[in-house]
C-alpha cells in the first residue's frame, strides 16, 4: 500500500491503514511544486536582508535580535538542539511515526518554506521506518510541541537516538548504514519542523482508532452480559430510539439487536420484570453519547492533520507574498477535543464496571453462584476482577479532568498563554488502556456468566465470539492468576483495532 500526500486530504482511517499494512508513502507532484515555491519566497528573503521572524531573527523573546546572515543555519540546528529537552516515557513507535507522516503533510501544504532536501528526508525516514524516540513530556502545546518534535528533528539531522529494525540505536549509526546523509537545515527549517502540534495531534490520532474501534467490540461484550442477565430487548427497539433524534444512539440500538437475534437467553417487558437496570436498558444512550464524542474529535483531528500550524505562514498572493507570524501553532482546539474525548471514553468503563458488579453480585445476578466461584468460599471467583475494574474506573476519574483549563506562561510572558493539549493527548491514551483492561474484565467474567447460563442459547453472532474469546481465556474452574487473563483479553481487543475482524469500521 501507499499513502499519497497532498497536505489536504488526510484521513483518520488513512493512518489505521498506514499503520497496519506497513505503508510507504508518496509525495503528490502538486505537493512538491507548492514545496519549491514557498522555500523560493524564504530564498527572497534572505537575499534580500528582510526582517523576518525566525529566519533572520531570533526566537520568542528573542525576535527582536537580529542574525548575522552566516548564521542563519546555524540558528536553525542551535534551535533544534536547546529545545530538545523532553522528559519522561517516549512515545509509542507508532505514535512516533505518525507524527512524521503529520509534519510531512503539514509541510506539503507550501506554507512553511521548507527545502525538498528536507520533506525528502522525512519521507525517507517514514519509508525506512526510522522512527525517533520522543519523550512524552515537556511540551506545553504552544507554540507548538517544541520539545517533542525537536527531538524527532534531532533524528533527521544525525544527532538523535531511533528505533530501526528492532533495535535503540544512534541516528547517525543508521544513516551511516543506509548511505544516507544527515539533514542540513537552511534557514527557516528547524522553527518550519517545530511549531506545530503533531505530538498531541499524533497521539489523539492513535487514541481515536484505538478507542472508536474498542467501542464496536464492547457492544457484542455488552450483549454477552444481557444474555447472562436475561436482559430485555424492548428497549433497544428502533421506534424508541428515532425519537430521540440521536443518529448514534440509534444506530448502538440497532447494532444490539443484531448482536442479540436468535438468542434464547433474552426476555422481553414483563417476562422476567418489567424494566432493566439502566446499565442494560441505556446501552445505546450511554455508548451513543461516546460516539456522538468520538465524531467531533475525529472531525477536530482531521483538520488540524491537514493544517498549516508553524509559524511564520508564507504566503504568495499574486503581486505579492507575506510572511505572518500568527499563532496556528496553539494547540487549544486539539486540547478541547482530547479533553472530551477523555471524557466520552471514560464512561464505557463506568458503564461496563457496573454491569460487570451485576454478573458477580448474588443479589443482582439472577441466581448465578456469588462471583462466579465455582466453589463458593473456598474459592473466590471473580471477585477481585471487579475490584480492579473498579480501581481503574476510579483513576480515570482523576486522569479525566481538563487538562486545557490549566495555562503556565513561558518564554518571559512572550508565550503567556498555552493549551497543555499535549497533557490531554498522553492522558487519553492512558485512559484508553484503563478502559480496554475494564472491558476486558467484562469479557471474561460475561464469558463465563454465559458459560453458566447455558451457551447453547446464545445468539448465533455472541457464540462466534465466545468461542473465539475462549481459545484466549479458559473456563474458570478453579482460581488462578487472572491479571494474565485480563492481559491477554486486553491485548487482544487492541490488536484488532488494525484489522476487521468482529466489525465493519
Amino acid at each position: 500500500m501507499v499513502l499519497y500526500l497532498t497536505g489536504d486530504q488526510l484521513r483518520i482511517n488513512d493512518i489505521r491503514d498506514f499503520l497496519h499494512e506497513q505503508a510507504t508513502v508518496e509525495i503528490t507532484e502538486d505537493a512538491l511544486t507548492r514545496v519549491k515555491e514557498s522555500r523560493a519566497i524564504v530564498e527572497r528573503i534572505i537575499e534580500n536582508k528582510e526582517t523576518v521572524y525566525g529566519i533572520t531573527t531570533g526566537f520568542g523573546l528573542f525576535s527582536d535580535v537580529l542574525i548575522d546572515p552566516q548564521q542563519y543555519n546555524q540558528l536553525q540546528v542551535n534551535l533544534i538542539r536547546s529545545h530538545a529537552c523532553g522528559v519522561g516515557e517516549p512515545f509509542s513507535q507508532e505514535v512516533s511515526l505518525v507524527m512524521m507522516v503529520l509534519r510531512l503533510n503539514t509541510l506539503l501544504k507550501g506554507h512553511s518554506g521548507a527545502t525538498v532536501d528536507l520533506v525528502r528526508q522525512l519521507q525517507f525516514f517514514i519509508n525506512q521506518r526510522i522512527i525517533p524516540v520522543i519523550p512524552q513530556q515537556g511540551s506545553l502545546g504552544a507554540s507548538g510541541d517544541l520539545a517533542p518534535l525537536s527531538h524527532l528533528a534531532l533524528a533527521l539531522i544525525g544527532e538523535g537516538r531511533v528505533y530501526y529494525q528492532g533495535q535503540l540505536l544512534d541516528s547517525s549509526d543508521v544513516l551511516e548504514r543506509l548511505d544516507r546523509a544527515p539533514l542540513k537545515l537552511q534557514a527557516k527549517e528547524g522553527l518550519a519542523l517545530i511549531n506545530g502540534t503533531q505530538a498531541m495531534t499524533a497521539q489523539g490520532v492513535v487514541t481515536m482508532i484505538e478507542a472508536e474501534h474498542l467501542a464496536f467490540e464492547v457492544e457484542w461484550i455488552a450483549a454477552l452480559t444481557h444474555q447472562a442477565l436475561r436482559g430485555i430487548t424492548d428497549a433497544y427497539h428502533t421506534s424508541v430510539h428515532t425519537v430521540r433524534n440521536f443518529d448514534e444512539q440509534t444506530d448502538v440500538a440497532r447494532r444490539m439487536l443484531d448482536w442479540l437475534e436468535g438468542s434464547t437467553l433474552t426476555t422481553r417487558q414483563g417476562e422476567l420484570r418489567v424494566q432493566d437496570p439502566y446499565t442494560l436498558r441505556c446501552i445505546p444512550q450511554i455508548h451513543g453519547a461516546s460516539f456522538q464524542v468520538f465524531n467531533y474529535v475525529r472531525e477536530k483531528l482531521e483538520c488540524e492533520m491537514n493544517a498549516a500550524n508553524d509559524n511564520p505562514l508564507i504566503f504568495d498572493e499574486g503581486d505579492e507574498t507575506l510572511v505572518i507570524s500568527g499563532g496556528n501553532f496553539h494547540g487549544q482546539p486539539i486540547a478541547f477535543a482530547l479533553d472530551f474525548l477523555k471524557i466520552g471514553l471514560s464512561e464505557l468503563a463506568n458503564v461496563s464496571e457496573r454491569r460487570l458488579e451485576r454478573l458477580v453480585n448474588p443479589q443482582l445476578n439472577g441466581g448465578l453462584p456469588a462471583f462466579l466461584s465455582p466453589e463458593p468460599g473456598l474459592q473466590s471467583g471473580a471477585m477481585i476482577m471487579q475490584y480492579a475494574a473498579a480501581s481503574l474506573v476510579s483513576e480515570n476519574k482523576t486522569l479525566a479532568h481538563p487538562a486545557s483549563v490549566d495555562s503556565i506562561p513561558s518564554s518571559a510572558n512572550q508565550e503567556d498563554h498555552v493549551s497543555m493539549g499535549t497533557i490531554a493527548a498522553r492522558h487519553g491514551y492512558k485512559i484508553l488502556e484503563n478502559v480496554r483492561r475494564v472491558i476486558a474484565i467484562e469479557a471474561i467474567i460475561a464469558l463465563q456468566a454465559v458459560e453458566l447460563r447455558g451457551i447453547e442459547g446464545l445468539s448465533p453472532k455472541t457464540r462466534e465470539q465466545y468461542e473465539a474469546l475462549r481459545e484466549i481465556v479458559p473456563s474458570i474452574t478453579e482460581d488462578r492468576q487472572f491479571h494474565k487473563d485480563i492481559e491477554y483479553v486486553a491485548n487482544y481487543l487492541q490488536k484488532s483495532a488494525y484489522y476487521d475482524r468482529a466489525c465493519n469500521l
